[in-house]
């Protein structure tokens, strides 16, 4: 059965940025991790449903980092090349997945993820 919580339009709007903003990572260093910590930090204390995505979203691409940089150290046995390139794939379908769901007010959580932040 699947969760759907009944917010405000601004608050779902702000749920989908911390992540779509991960995107940013694309064009900027370390945008992927930093897109997500600006919108989570503006509007944590505000909106509840922004608060939990935005640690998800964050958590989410501090573990893509730690799993990328694992696989680029295994890319010395060959076998990281292909992880790496899972990875990018995992990486950018989950972030428009949990872009979605969370713009329908549902709530998502990615696969992968380790807590850093609860």
């Amino acid at each position: 059965m699947r969760e759907i919580n009944y917010i405000n339009s601004e608050e779902q709007t702000f749920s989908m940025l911390c992540h779509l903003s991960a995107l940013s990572g694309c064009i900027i260093p370390f945008g992927h991790i930093i897109g997500p910590l600006i919108f989570w930090s503006m509007k944590k204390q505000f909106y509840p449903e922004v608060d939990r995505q935005g640690k998800d979203a964050i958590n989410f691409q501090i573990s893509m980092t730690l799993w990328m940089m694992v696989s680029g150290i295994m890319v010395l046995l060959v076998i990281g090349i292909f992880a790496l390139i899972a990875l990018g794939v995992l990486n950018l379908v989950m972030i428009i997945v949990a872009s979605v769901k969370s713009n329908n007010g549902e709530r998502f959580k990615y696969p992968l993820t380790i807590d850093f932040i609860r």
